[in-house]
């Protein structure tokens, strides 16, 4: 951690006050927390962005839609609308928010919705959809879910468990006793078993939640529009990566390991890019002068990219999109998907898998 991110220590333990108190409230019922009559399923994380939730959300939509009407819904993080809103297919990350419009673009067939109130969310839904999956509401207590995922960055569990601002996470550690599964996600491939259990150490889950291990799957190159085309990525191939997501080193190593030519262009998470970005970017590229040259970037990215100031200067550029999914380790991809296929077909009030 950064030193000079000590210094907002203070701030972190009058956060860390605020965000007690407030579960305390939900905890007693001083607040409200509303369940449903119908499988609920959330995918959170402790810390701010990169733990792999809208792979995991995605993973969920393709186990769970070809025998369920499903429906996920967000928050719609970024976008410029308000309210509670339904993605179409033409709906861009300004409409929706970058995920939602991802999930959108990637299951045409499964209904996307946002709403900042999720309780609302859930209500415009829950005539039509079982389970509705919440991207990114480990922390909207006002929902009480019957499934709760909870997420862990492989790579950050040895940080300090502190708190913004002086830390990543949104909520204490013991936050991870409302978790009914637990993944630590962005595993190495061969995650030995002496790791795996060192890990288990340092998560300490409680005996009523189940632990997975899962790595990143990176599949094959589309474009812009998300048409399939040939991987011609050599050793000699310079790279161009455009990043504005949490976490961006996976990706950044991976693509290390095909080609040392790598030129980041690094921004913050659900960063905008602007006509200036991309205007810094295309001189770079039109001034590399190899042929052998591209521009790599997230599925996340790609839907921020869709902005029409920017087709232009992207029209100029040569922009293969990356996408990713998430493969089990220690062949726990059986058990996962009976845990949650358990779940959803119990369809009660408030079902959980214990």
């Amino acid at each position: 951690m950064k030193k000079l991110r000590w210094l907002l220590l203070p701030f972190s333990l009058l956060y860390a006050l605020v965000v007690v108190i407030r579960n305390w409230c939900y905890d007693v019922g001083w607040f409200k927390s509303t369940s449903f009559n119908l499988p609920v399923i959330s995918v959170g994380n402790l810390a701010v962005g990169g733990a792999g939730k809208s792979p995991m959300t995605e993973y969920l939509v393709r186990l769970l839609k070809p025998e369920h009407q499903l429906a996920t819904l967000s928050r719609g993080y970024g976008r410029k609308t308000k309210g509670f809103l339904i993605a179409t297919g033409e709906s861009t990350a300004t409409d929706v928010g970058d995920e939602p419009a991802q999930f959108k673009h990637k299951f045409p067939d499964i209904t996307v919705a946002v709403c900042e109130e999720r309780v609302n969310g859930i209500n415009q839904l829950k005539d039509d959809y079982r389970p509705i999956i919440l991207d990114d509401a480990y922390q909207h207590r006002a929902v009480k879910p019957g499934l709760s995922i909870l997420l862990f960055d492989y790579k950050k569990l040895d940080e300090p468990n502190l708190l913004l601002p002086a830390g990543d996470l949104r909520e204490p550690f013991s936050g991870k006793m409302r978790a009914d599964i637990i993944v630590v996600s962005k595993c190495p491939e061969q995650l030995h078993a002496e790791e795996r259990d060192r890990i288990a150490v340092k998560v300490k889950p409680y005996p009523y939640q189940q632990l997975f291990f899962t790595s990143i799957n990176y599949l094959g190159l589309k474009t812009l529009e998300g048409t399939d085309v040939e991987n011609t990525l050599r050793g000699d191939t310079k790279i161009f990566l455009l990043t504005g997501i949490a976490g961006a080193a996976p990706l950044k190593q991976y693509l290390q390991g095909i080609s040392p030519h790598i030129i980041h262009h690094n921004y913050a998470d659900h960063h905008r890019f602007s006509l200036k970005n991309i205007a810094k970017l295309a001189d770079e590229f039109s001034a590399e002068p190899s042929l052998n040259k591209v521009v790599i970037t997230t599925e996340k990215d790609a839907e921020r990219l869709k902005q029409p100031e920017l087709l232009p200067l992207l029209s100029k550029l040569q922009i293969r999109v990356l996408p990713i999914s998430i493969a089990f380790l220690n062949n726990g991809q059986e058990q996962f998907d009976q845990l949650i296929i358990n779940y959803v077909t119990k369809d009660r009030k408030h079902s959980n898998i214990h």
